[in-house]
């Protein structure tokens, strides 16, 4: 039987003296270490098996359940510990684990039932990126179990998803940027209550993601200073609930063009309405919903109704074939490492968890570097850069050779 309770040894500060502590998982699946204040072994092993068996009396699941029971009670044990948009993620994840490899016991998942699940979703056309962050939170409902105590072992720990290959990431050029605009200001003007040339300016400006964006508010810009301040809304009277993705609040600088067009912005927009880019009209029904409880944290991810709809067709209006709105954040990234900005800062300014996602995703090689490579091998071909380094070589080694031979012939 696994045990529950492990007893440690905690040192002093100089190292001469120890006390007994014990380390183990609570019910809420968190790590607890607690010192015992003594380093009398037979005590400490009496109290680390009180507490094993305070554990074992109280859990709270049964050991032997269906894994739909199963997985619903992680998933009722977990709200309110992470977002609720990954808890949606985690409960499709796991629905479409039951039906692949079917309800049977917890006890009974294999690791070969993971690799039916991949094959499974594979088969369905997901793509690889996609299975991994399926396999991701399954593995992660296992681990909670077996450090709750539910499971005596974790069946998928070693479970590897499918490779997922390096997509290309997709920048805009200067001259689509300057179309983009063009075609929002014109979008505007048949009628179009957003403020979409602006919010194209942000976002190739500040790199803000569009939950970002849509979730500014009017006292999160310094005027004085020049920046804006991403930070999360919390839920009262005039704001909703919003949480920035990785929690990463940060300070983004602004430039003075777009200072200028905000003061306009600004003059004109309707008063009681804290936000930025949500329109009078859309606030007024989102208030109404959160009046009725149908707002959810989920729709407060992005305010607007067919954003990708309106962003498709001012794109097209631009003569772009493809691109989405996220790709102005890539641009945007992609031209601070350009302008030599370091991985780090772009990091920090990026809002990024880990610098892993700043490399892979956003930093696209940009075309101007890529004409440069060519320029530069260009020039080499034409001067015969390499030709001559060989025949310098060669003429220098046959040199060295002819000194020999004379230093040779003038010995005695």
């Amino acid at each position: 039987m696994k045990q529950l309770v492990r007893l440690r040894m905690r040192p002093s500060r100089n190292r001469k003296s120890f006390r007994y502590m014990l380390d183990y998982v609570d019910h809420d699946g968190r790590r607890r270490q607690i010192s015992l204040g003594h380093a009398e072994k037979r005590q400490a092993e009496r109290q680390r098996q009180e507490k094993e068996l305070e554990l074992r009396v109280n859990i709270l699941g049964p050991v032997s359940m269906r894994l739909t029971d199963f997985f619903r009670d992680s998933l009722t044990r977990t709200k309110g510990q992470v977002r609720a948009t990954t808890l949606s993620e985690t409960a499709r994840a796991t629905k479409d684990f039951v039906e692949c490899v079917g309800d049977i016991d917890v006890q009974e998942v294999r690791y070969e039932h993971g690799e039916r699940f991949i094959q499974y979703c594979l088969d369905q056309e997901l793509s690889a990126a996609t299975v991994t962050k399926k396999v991701k939170h399954l593995k992660r409902v296992f681990q909670l179990a077996e450090d709750r105590g539910q499971l005596d072992r974790h069946p998928l720990r070693r479970l590897k998803p499918p490779k997922a290959p390096r997509r290309k990431i997709r920048v805009f050029t200067d001259r689509d940027c300057r179309n983009l605009c063009r075609a929002a200001r014109l979008y505007e003007e048949k009628g179009s209550p957003i403020k979409w040339e602006l919010l194209i300016r942000m976002c190739l400006s500040t790199g803000m993601r569009r939950g970002e964006l849509m979730n500014t508010m009017w006292r999160d810009i310094d005027f004085a200073n020049m920046t804006i301040d991403v930070s999360p809304k919390k839920d009262c009277e005039d704001t909703w609930d919003w949480y920035i993705k990785d929690t990463e609040r940060r300070m983004l600088p602004l430039t003075a063009e777009l200072v200028t067009l905000l003061v306009e912005q600004q003059m004109f927009q309707s008063e009681g309405n804290p936000y930025i880019f949500v329109p009078m009209a859309r606030y007024e029904r989102i208030q109404e919903l959160r009046k009725t409880g149908q707002w959810t944290v989920e729709r407060g991810r992005s305010p607007l109704s067919k954003f990708c709809h309106h962003f498709n067709k001012i794109r097209r209006s631009a003569g772009i074939e493809v691109g989405t709105f996220h790709d102005l954040r890539r641009t945007c990234l992609s031209n601070w490492v350009t302008r030599g900005l370091s991985l780090h800062e772009v990091k920090e300014l990026a809002g990024h968890a880990g610098i892993e996602t700043t490399e892979r995703f956003y930093l696209a090689i940009r075309k101007d570097v890529v004409d440069r490579a060519r320029a530069a091998s260009e020039a080499s071909r034409k001067g015969h850069s390499v030709a001559r380094l060989l025949r310098a070589s060669c003429e220098s080694g046959e040199t060295e050779k002819l000194l020999c031979v004379s230093s040779l012939q003038t010995k005695p």
